[in-house]
Formats: C-alpha cells, sequence, structure tokens
C-alpha cells in the first residue's frame, strides 16, 4: 500500500501558478470571517494552521499572503495528478480527498520490482509536471502507510516493513492514529492511557468499558498494533452532500440562521435530484462564536430529494441543538434571540441511494393523501413540491444558479 500526501496542497498549487510567492508565507483564506484553508510551510513556522481563524492567522502572521480559496483549480490539478500520474501505474487507487490518495501497488510490483521504486517516480513526476511536492508512505496497510506519510512530511518517503508496524505505530502519540481526536484523547487519558503504547496493553474489553463503544475499541486495538484490514477501493459512493456557510457576523437571530438552513436544503436537494439521489439522513451543523463546533442528525422515516421535505428537518434539529422547544414561535418571532451567537450554519443529506432504485414505503397519511387526490382529480403535495423544484432545477440550467430561488 502507498499513501500519497500533497504537502500544504492549495498553498502549493498557489505558489505554483504565481512563482513570485515562492518562500513567502501563503495562507488561504480570506476575509475577517473566514478560516484558514490551507498554510504553506513558511506560514506554518509562525504557528498559522488549517481550521484557524484568519483572523488570528493575520495576528499571527501578518505579512503573509492571503489568497481566496479557488477549489475550481485545486480540483481540476488533482484530477490532473490522479489521471496523468497515478493512474499510469495502476487502477488500484482511491482517492479520499482532493489532496491525499491510497494506492494498492501489489498487482505493478513485477513491472516496478519495488514499492519505494513507484513512490519515488510520483514524487518526481508530481514536482517535475505540477511544481508541488507529495509525501509518499510505504506498508503493508492502509494504516501504517498514512502514518508512515505523515512522518514523511514535507516532501518525503517512508517505507514501514510489515515486521515492524507494531513497533512502529507504538511509538506514535495517541493522535498519531487517525481517527482519536481532542476529546477521545482526554476519556483515554482518564485510563492512564498517554500513547499508542499504553492503548496496545490495555484489553479490548476494558477499552470497551473506558469508551463505550465495543466497535470503535476493537478498531483501536487493531490499529494501536499496527493492524489493518481495509482494501483500497478504486470508487467510493458519495457518503455526502452538504452546504453551509459563514455569517458576515455572530448572530442570534432565529430567522438569518433558519434563511441560511433554507438556502443550503435548497441547494442539497437540487444537487440530489441532478445525480439521481435521494437521502434519509439530515444532520445540521453549527460554529458558535468560539469556533466550537456543534452537530446532530435525525435519520428520516423515508429518502427525499426535495428542499420541502429537508427543511423543516433541519429546522428541527436546530432548536433541539440549542434547547428551543417552539421553534415555529422562535421563527415567528424577530425579538427571539438565540441563546448563543451563531458564526456558521449548515446541513448534509447522507444515507445516500439511487432514487430510481429506491423502493419509498408510505405513510398512513401518504395514502390517505393520495386516495383523496386522486378522487379529486389532483396530485399530492408531496408531488406538487417536488414538480415545483424540478421547475426551479430548469430555471437555473438555463438562466444560472441565482435566477430562481426556494420561499419558505
Amino acid at each position: 500500500m502507498l499513501h500519497i500526501d500533497m504537502d500544504a496542497f492549495y498553498a502549493s498549487l498557489e505558489v505554483a501558478r504565481h512563482p513570485e510567492l515562492k518562500g513567502k508565507p501563503v495562507i488561504i483564506g480570506t476575509g475577517t470571517r473566514s478560516v484558514v484553508s490551507a498554510a504553506s510551510y513558511e506560514a506554518r513556522r509562525y504557528g498559522v494552521n488549517s481550521a484557524m481563524a484568519s483572523a488570528r492567522a493575520r495576528q499571527l502572521c501578518p505579512d503573509g499572503v492571503f489568497l481566496p480559496v479557488d477549489m475550481h483549480y485545486y480540483r481540476m490539478m488533482s484530477r490532473r495528478i490522479i489521471e496523468e500520474v497515478f493512474s499510469q501505474v495502476t487502477d488500484r487507487f482511491e482517492q479520499v480527498s482532493v489532496d491525499e490518495a491510497y494506492m494498492d501497488v501489489s498487482g505493478a510490483l513485477l513491472a516496478w520490482q519495488r514499492p519505494t521504486r513507484i513512490g519515488a517516480w510520483i514524487r518526481q513526476e508530481v514536482a517535475s509536471r505540477f511544481h508541488v511536492t507529495c509525501s509518499v508512505g510505504v506498508a503493508a496497510n492502509k494504516l501504517v502507510a498514512k502514518m508512515a506519510s505523515t512522518n514523511a512530511k514535507p516532501d518525503g518517503m517512508l517505507l514501514i516493513p510489515v515486521a515492524r508496524h507494531a513497533e512502529f505505530v507504538q511509538m506514535m502519540p495517541l493522535r498519531g492514529i487517525p481517527g482519536i481526536g481532542p476529546s477521545l484523547e482526554r476519556r483515554l487519558a482518564e485510563w492512564g492511557v498517554k500513547t499508542v503504547a499504553d492503548l496496545a496493553k490495555m484489553s479490548e474489553q476494558t477499552l470497551a468499558t473506558a469508551i463505550g463503544s465495543q466497535t470503535m475499541a476493537h478498531g483501536l486495538c487493531m490499529a494501536a498494533r499496527g493492524m489493518d484490514g481495509r482494501a483500497v477501493t478504486p470508487y467510493t459512493p458519495e457518503k455526502s452532500i452538504g452546504s453551509e456557510s459563514t455569517f458576515p457576523e455572530d448572530t442570534r437571530d432565529m430567522r438569518r440562521v433558519c434563511d441560511l438552513l433554507r438556502r443550503c436544503c435548497d441547494e442539497v436537494a437540487s444537487s440530489l435530484r441532478r445525480r439521481g439521489l435521494v437521502a434519509r439522513t439530515v444532520t445540521v451543523k453549527l460554529r458558535f462564536a468560539d469556533l466550537s463546533y456543534k452537530s446532530m442528525s435525525h435519520t428520516m422515516e423515508r429518502a427525499e430529494d426535495t428542499a420541502a421535505a429537508l427543511y423543516p428537518q433541519s429546522v428541527e434539529l436546530l432548536c433541539r441543538m440549542l434547547g428551543i422547544e417552539d421553534g415555529v414561535a422562535a421563527m415567528r418571532s424577530p425579538d427571539t434571540p438565540l441563546p448563543r451567537d451563531i458564526r456558521l450554519a449548515g446541513m448534509s443529506a447522507s444515507g445516500l441511494a439511487r432514487s430510481a432504485g429506491s423502493t419509498v414505503q408510505p405513510t398512513l397519511d401518504d395514502v390517505l393523501e393520495e386516495t383523496e387526490a386522486q378522487s379529486a382529480g389532483t396530485v399530492t403535495r408531496s408531488a406538487r413540491q417536488r414538480d415545483a423544484e424540478q421547475a426551479l432545477d430548469a430555471i437555473r440550467r438555463k438562466y444560472g444558479k441565482g435566477a430562481a430561488s426556494l420561499g419558505l
């Protein structure tokens, strides 16, 4: 397995197309309300990191070059790297993000003989063709390959022989294992677990008691021993579709937050229909003034692809997250402040399935409404809503994304 991770990808691409920026601290993310999407290694020396508020980054690095995010360009370059470099080695590659991929090169070793030769060629080709660098981890499984590439950064390659997987992993701090964040780290510390070596000494049952999840405990026990049974999946279906936005200033206005959620639902529903998908689960995400996050999900009785169905669920989740009992009353009263300042809001739809092959189980209300509609020679409310939103799709395709929007 190879894990290829581009080095400060967004910032490196900007330097590649603007060579005069070479050697300067480049930070991707502009505006007082934005967050840092990427930072060059020169900027990181000042303490600037991804997900940091751009305002804070300006304090740490006042001489930094701040540039806006250009996702169209970054995705285009990512596709070119995959098509022009990765695919020349094998078709067994799995892209997990715009700047990260796994490769199963076992079938290519007859021609290449050693996986490190493949890794060296990839690094050389990416640097010469695209003027950016990448780090490569080589191991017998995904977990160790990813940890190896992280430790090879920037612009390096690290091979971990299979016989030394456990030794290598147990040299790492807890946060070195992908998936262990601050919350889980604190919980494990309460049980005296401060390193991966400590984690490897725990029994799976004790670990399950400590973290409250048998499934997660099994995965962590495997990881602490350098074991990972996941295969490279050349094509991974989309798991979720989402939309979010940051307010110009923090707000406690329920109407403003709901209006943003409505627009997010409209965008997500339109994307679902365009891709021929329906979704079962709605998730609402909030970011507060102190930059902390909170999210909550709800799985609906049936899969949907309209904003008319997603929006009420989103508002309900918003109210539950903020402890608001009567959400409708709060929406109608502009003077009712939310309990916390909201910096960012958004929603996503997951539990995706192809709309053509999905079986919809109608509720009793659906059956009654359909019977009444047939008797009156009309169509059901849900059918009218879907027709209306499909009409909006057609208008936007012809006149542009902002030509029409969904009303409340």
